[in-house]
């Protein structure tokens, strides 16, 4: 049984923009299989590295869908030089610096705490509720002193946190790896002075 994430990718992959053209060629089938399995697959690492560059679950929601069009027409590119994890994460950082340096620009607006919390409660069911609320807490102070990094901050951090390599790291984000942990390093120093000031 598929659940409700796989039924809208399978929609998308019979519906989608590049599903006409694709499906035409031999390996049509092909590439719709192996599209639904990755985002199977990666689905997690997509929306924790979304989450930790928007904060509004309607726009994450919408950069999901953006990042799985994206895949999809970069799909027959894949070269195998890297591996899928890395292939679909830099097209997700791909998307979302672009998302970045849009918000940036049009709107200087940051959400409370407060709301952020009443978000948690509406998308997280609580099973043992002080517990749960003290992680769901946590979890949306990381987020949010994440999203006040600067981009290149946010990038290392994330992967880092999906506990990518320094390799892999560089790959995605087409840097040195001496680049990286330097990025890195700097980003957790930052990232720290943020969370303890809170």
């Amino acid at each position: 049984m598929l659940n409700s994430q796989q039924t809208r990718i399978s929609a998308f992959c019979a519906t989608g923009v590049g599903a006409s053209k694709v499906e035409s060629k031999d390996s049509g089938l092909d590439h719709q299989i192996v599209f639904t399995q990755w985002m199977t697959e990666h689905e997690n690492l997509l929306r924790h590295i979304i989450t930790g560059f928007e904060a509004k679950p309607a726009i994450q929601d919408e950069l999901f869908q953006e990042i799985a069009l994206n895949i999809w027409r970069a799909l027959p590119k894949f070269r195998q030089d890297a591996s899928v994890k890395t292939f679909v994460a830099r097209i997700a950082h791909n998307v979302l610096a672009t998302h970045v340096a849009k918000s940036v620009k049009s709107i200087k607006v940051t959400q409370d705490l407060s709301q952020l919390n009443q978000d948690a409660e509406q998308d997280c069911p609580l099973s043992t509720p002080y517990q749960q609320l003290n992680k769901v807490q946590r979890q949306q102070r990381l987020a949010a002193c994440i999203r006040q990094l600067s981009l290149e901050q946010q990038q290392v951090i994330t992967l880092a946190l999906e506990g990518m390599s320094y390799q892999e790291i560089a790959q995605v984000l087409d840097i040195t790896t001496n680049l990286v942990g330097v990025r890195l390093k700097r980003a957790k120093t930052a990232l720290m002075q943020r969370l303890e000031a809170i």
